[in-house]
């Protein structure tokens, strides 16, 4: 590990291979690429006693630092969890190359020839918390994507994160390319989170995957362009005309399955016709699963697990068994309660009714809209991008799940034949 005073001069030098990398990168063959990540995917499974045991050490530093339920479970890693890696390895690699698409094609008057393709951004330095998985899902689509990545990872999944990559570069030897291609950042030091933010000579955009603090700080302090991941604060609004048991089955799923996902449910919006059947339904059934319910005074009181909402409630990420509820009028007042107090990421109605859905689906504007289906599915793996870098909430260039398709720009290819302008 690199002293303070020389992570100017390692993260420049990192820059400087990676930008190296990514000329090679951008022509490097689909199915080098493939094979790469094949590599790594039996790496990661091979290896896998080996990335437990380095897991083991990041438990012990995250229970000493006093890390949640929740959180714990994000970066814990068992056999279970190192298949999902290595499926999602696998089905990254599988997919198709973006790199080279056609993206549209048109002939001109003027007789040339124009063609819209799919081209690498370059380098992508990603910054995340906790989830060491992320570590293969960000290096292996910025591979597909044909991007070198520069990985800083939490302090908590250090260490693996530093078995995960080594799999990841052991598929890049496999097959002749650059090991500059994935790189980890070899220090917990938060210097190094600095320096990747104004590196603008090598680094072409930042993707923060974590919390609100570590998003505020990157989008406060980068010079380098940036993909947006808000915190998740995900509203299931429940209309009326919801049908019983597809709410209770999604709505104890979107706030239980994981709670320490940014698809997890924090916001329950209760229609006012359904507080006494449907509404307290459902708050009965979370309050079972052991869901401490943060409710405004028009919902009923359930002994133990009910405490007055306040105003800091709403607009609450709690990555933990806690979730806001609150009554409205209709579908109107659920859509003005998500414009002021959500995160554009994931928003959800529960619904029977077309012409309601329809009309939450068209005055929201969140990156993912779902009816009558769990909010855990908003993940890049889920929607069939085999894995994601993270969920943008911003407006320019990526929005929603960013796969490998989202991690390209364009370029234009003129042909004429001895064309000349008038």
């Amino acid at each position: 590990m690199k002293d303070i005073a020389d992570i100017p001069a390692l993260m420049a030098q990192i820059g400087d291979n990676a930008k190296a990398a990514s000329a090679e990168l951008a022509f490097a063959p689909p199915e080098t690429k493939r094979a790469a990540l094949e590599a790594a995917a039996e790496a990661v499974w091979s290896r896998r006693s080996e990335i437990i045991e380095a897991n083991k050490k990041d438990l012990v530093f995250g229970r000493d630092k006093g890390l949640s339920d929740a959180m714990m479970d994000r970066l814990m890693l068992d056999e279970d969890r190192i298949q999902g890696i290595v499926t999602g390895l696998r089905a990254v690699a599988a997919q198709d190359d973006p790199v080279g698409e056609v993206l549209t094609e048109w002939d001109m008057p003027s007789g040339i020839n124009i063609r819209r393709v799919r081209t690498p951004l370059g380098v992508v330095g990603v910054i995340y918390e906790s989830r060491p998985n992320v570590t293969a899902d960000a290096g292996a689509l910025c591979l597909k994507s044909g991007n070198a990545v520069i990985l800083r990872g939490g302090s908590e999944s250090f260490h693996s994160s530093g078995a995960i990559h080594a799999c990841l570069v052991d598929g890049l030897k496999s097959v002749g390319l650059p090991e500059a291609a994935i790189q980890l950042v070899p220090t917990r030091d938060r210097a190094a989170v600095q320096e990747l933010l104004t590196m603008i000579d090598t680094v072409d955009v930042i993707v923060p995957r974590g919390g609100k603090g570590l998003v505020g700080l990157v989008q406060r302090e980068a010079r380098v362009p940036v993909f947006a991941h808000l915190e998740g604060i995900v509203h299931i609004y429940i209309d009326k005309d919801a049908d019983p048991q597809k709410t209770l089955d999604v709505v104890l799923n979107a706030k239980t399955r994981r709670t320490g996902i940014c698809g997890a449910a924090e916001c329950l919006l209760i229609h006012q016709d359904i507080v006494d059947g449907l509404g307290t339904e459902v708050l009965t059934l979370l309050a079972q699963a052991g869901v401490m319910l943060h409710s405004d005074a028009a919902l009923p009181v359930i002994e133990g697990r009910t405490t007055a909402a306040t105003e800091e409630d709403w607009g609450k990420e709690y990555l933990d068994m806690d979730i806001a509820a609150k009554v409205v009028a209709d579908v109107d007042a659920a859509i003005a309660h998500i414009r002021q107090y959500g995160s554009n990421h994931t928003d959800c109605i529960l619904t029977e009714d077309d012409a309601t859905a329809a009309r939450f689906f068209e005055r929201l504007d969140s990156a993912i809209l779902m009816r009558n289906a769990s909010t855990q599915f908003a993940d890049g793996g889920e929607f069939g991008m085999g894995a994601e870098i993270g969920i943008a909430t911003g407006k320019m260039h990526a929005r929603g799940p960013v796969g490998a398709a989202q991690l390209t720009s364009f370029k234009y290819l003129v042909e004429g034949d001895g064309t000349t302008r008038a």
